[in-house]
């Protein structure tokens, strides 16, 4: 078996065995068995197919990131994963937090144009006063 661990930035989103990985990297897919020769690659923003040890298969929506393997062991660090039952529930739950994060991105944007608006009516008025 694979014991493989998934990682976000700030926690452990999986930690389990597993006895195939199937993921996509910046050359194509490739899938991952428990004598895999340990291997180095990024991944590119995707789905990744866990196979349980009982045979049921996971998927998952990943963002890009890194994935090591040695021995038995294979670590994934990404910025974001969603599990879903099926690639149509994925599909859905990928597009609402890509719509909030799209959402939070633009009101960020507008904090910072309200900020440089206000540094350059600043300078402006500083220049004014000289």
């Amino acid at each position: 078996m694979i014991d493989l661990k998934i990682l976000l930035p700030d926690k452990t989103f999986l930690k389990r065995e597993v006895k195939k990985i199937t993921a996509e990297a910046e050359n194509g897919w490739f899938c991952l068995l428990p004598k895999h020769v340990d291997f180095t690659t990024s991944l590119t923003p995707g789905i990744l197919m866990l196979t349980t040890p009982e045979g049921k298969d996971i998927l998952l929506a990943i963002d890009e990131g890194i994935l090591v393997k040695y021995g038995e062991k294979v670590i994934i660090s990404t910025r974001n994963a969603i599990e879903g039952e099926d690639l149509g529930e994925l599909k859905d739950r990928v597009e609402e937090i890509f719509i909030k994060t799209d959402e939070r991105e633009k009101d960020a944007q507008t904090a910072l144009s309200k900020l440089e608006a206000d540094f350059v009516r600043s300078f402006l008025n500083l220049e004014a006063h000289e």
